[in-house]
């Protein structure tokens, strides 16, 4: 589903992303964890489109988003990066919720004015999505009128509401009080009946042990480790138990 080789990013004279290599297979889900400015963010927003890569190639299920065969990065068409990005939804970790849009609107709004939905879907699909999310009854609010939990499941049925292959997780809960966590992290949980690919990158760590096939632990731009939560955990890499054990205090 995903294909990553060897990816570089800077920004300026810091080198973020070096070599990177990675495969992803269709409905894996993949955690990404490591110090923050280890580099983990940067890969996602890559991946999706948010930041332009300064070598390498990313390709997304079985289109060629980026090549750099021929020397600096060249992308791919603006119709095929639209097509890439149709299959790919990203939930942010500041929420992004349009604010003068009630709920409803915020999930509606792209099924219908870039898929070209019929409005009276579009709405039936946002209220399925609300009932599953256990916020039917706030379609009718406004983003200031949420708390931090409630927004970001509605962000997520913002990003299912495209329909999407690829679901993309930066840090979910950072912004969410310790009381709220668990609420996101359990809805997240839940869209493993969906069978997508997802790659959420986190710091919660008992949570990517348990929804995770593979852990993938980054330290100062490359892949230090890629393994099963069971033996991510059991590693012996210093670098990686380092780490782990501020998490086990």
């Amino acid at each position: 589903m995903i294909k990553v080789t060897n990816l570089k990013k800077s920004f300026e004279k810091n080198e973020v992303l070096k070599d990177i290599s990675l495969e992803i297979k269709d409905g894996e889900i993949i955690s990404i964890i490591g110090s923050s400015g280890s580099g983990k963010s940067t890969l996602l927003r890559c991946m999706s489109q948010l930041e332009r890569v300064d070598g390498g190639e990313i390709e997304i299920d079985g289109q060629v988003m980026v090549s750099s065969k021929t020397g600096s990065p060249v992308y791919a068409p603006k119709n095929i990066l639209r097509e890439i990005r149709m299959k790919t939804g990203l939930v942010f970790q500041n929420f992004n919720l349009f604010p003068h849009f009630n709920v409803l609107r915020n999930i509606t709004e792209a099924p219908i004015q870039v898929c070209k939905i019929p409005k009276e879907q579009a709405i039936k699909e946002a209220r399925e999505l609300l009932k599953k999310l256990g916020l039917s009854d706030k379609e009718n609010n406004y983003p200031c009128e949420l708390s931090g939990g409630q927004s970001q499941r509605v962000s997520i049925a913002r990003a299912l509401a495209l329909k999407p292959t690829v679901l993309f997780f930066d840090e979910p809960t950072s912004a969410l009080d310790p009381e709220l966590t668990g609420e996101v992290l359990k809805v997240i949980k839940s869209l493993t009946e969906y069978h997508m690919t997802m790659v959420i990158v986190t710091h919660e760590m008992e949570f990517a042990r348990e929804i995770s096939d593979r852990i993938i632990f980054m330290d100062q731009g490359v892949i230090v480790e890629d393994a099963t939560p069971e033996q991510l955990f059991e590693s012996q890499n210093e670098r990686v138990r380092a780490f782990l054990g501020k998490f086990r205090c």
